[in-house]
């Protein structure tokens, strides 16, 4: 029989234990080496340059005070314009004008085929003579007193009935040509040779362009804010520069169904000016006070609007809300304080935060 001897376990440490003690080692190990390696990687990372100092034109931001404005839609119409129709039945035989014509006072716009105004002007000429030497004879049988004066008196007054009637006929006549009543420009023409003319039937329209108005329907709300003979602006189009119009009629009386006055401005002679533009009067509605920069201090950048502000010797982006834009200048509504200074030189080159210089 075999005799099988225990050795003693060294340090008397159990099987387990040894295994818990080389697993704690091997975990103090690895932080000690990871702590290593973090101080030795931050002693590597290189510090960002500075950004270098620049020198840019700046303005102090004040609140000032605005006026409040409306826009109302016009248009732009001959101060002078008529609708010619014609004063007698006819039909049209002749018609010597086109669109955009320019006519003087007097020219012809339309004749017209009236036969009968014709014959009654044949009718009334003849019955004029015949009536005419009644009345001579009669009156020299007066004078010998071979008439009575009833009959002289009788025969005198159908001659002037006569005279009256070829008056008449010859006024009729006179309707068949229709006249241009002012110099201007044919801008409609209504009809066309061989239409039937009558009276109320519109022929051609005629205005004239050297003397322009503009004709807006101004709400109720600003109505009182418009004054006879006032100066007021006036945009037309699509175009950057204002005019100034005069204001020369207001209605009395709104509209009953869109409450609107029709408020009339004079327009002076410009240049590309044209009938039926669009137009629009611009209405002080009152007077507030508003922050505005020049309009080359504001940055677009995708759908954002930034400006850069000095703040202890640094350029700072704020973040900005426009409103209107006032000739060279942007009126901001949010993001700068008054009393900001404000690079507006170039602001687009700038970096947030980045040194500068006021000059």
């Amino acid at each position: 029989m075999k005799t099988i001897t225990k050795l003693p376990r060294p340090n008397g440490i159990a099987p387990a234990g040894r295994h818990l003690w080389t697993h704690l080692l091997a975990l103090t190990a690895g932080m000690v080496l990871l702590a290593g390696c973090h101080k030795a990687h931050q002693g590597h990372t290189a510090v960002e340059p500075e950004l270098p100092s620049v020198q840019m034109r700046t303005q102090t931001v004040e609140a000032k005070p605005l006026v409040s404005v409306e826009e109302v839609v016009g248009t732009v119409r001959a101060k002078l314009r008529a609708t010619i129709e014609a004063k007698t039945t006819g039909r049209i035989t002749d018609m010597p004008v086109v669109l955009g014509q320019k006519v003087k006072a007097g020219e012809p716009l339309a004749r017209l085929h009236a036969p009968e105004i014709k014959a009654r002007l044949e009718q009334a000429e003849t019955t004029l003579q015949q009536a005419e030497r009644d009345s001579n004879r009669l009156s020299s049988l007066l004078n010998q007193n071979a008439v009575a004066r009833a009959d002289f008196e009788a025969a005198d007054t159908r001659y002037r009935v006569a005279k009256g009637a070829v008056a008449e006929a010859r006024a009729m006549m006179g309707y068949v040509e229709i006249l241009a009543p002012f110099d201007g420009v044919v801008t409609r023409k209504w009809v066309d040779v061989g239409d039937q003319a009558a009276p109320g039937k519109p022929l051609v329209d005629i205005e004239d362009p050297s003397k322009l108005r503009l004709e807006a329907d101004v709400p109720e709300a600003l109505a009182s804010k418009i004054k006879q003979d006032a100066c007021m602006t006036i945009r037309v189009g699509q175009s950057t520069d204002d005019l100034s119009g005069t204001i020369a009629e207001i209605a009395p009386i709104a509209d009953p169904i869109s409450r609107t006055f029709r408020v009339k401005l004079d327009v002076p002679p410009c240049p590309g000016l044209m009938l039926g533009q669009f137009a629009r009067l611009i209405v002080p509605a009152g007077e507030y006070t508003s922050m505005r920069v020049p309009a080359s201090a504001v940055v677009q950048r995708g759908q954002m609007e930034i400006l850069f502000v000095v703040e202890n010797q640094r350029a700072r982006l704020h973040l900005v809300k426009t409103g209107r834009h006032l000739n060279d200048e942007t009126e901001i509504l949010s993001g700068l304080d008054s009393g900001d200074s404000v690079v507006v030189d170039n602001p687009q080159q700038l970096v947030d935060g980045q040194p500068m210089q006021e000059r």
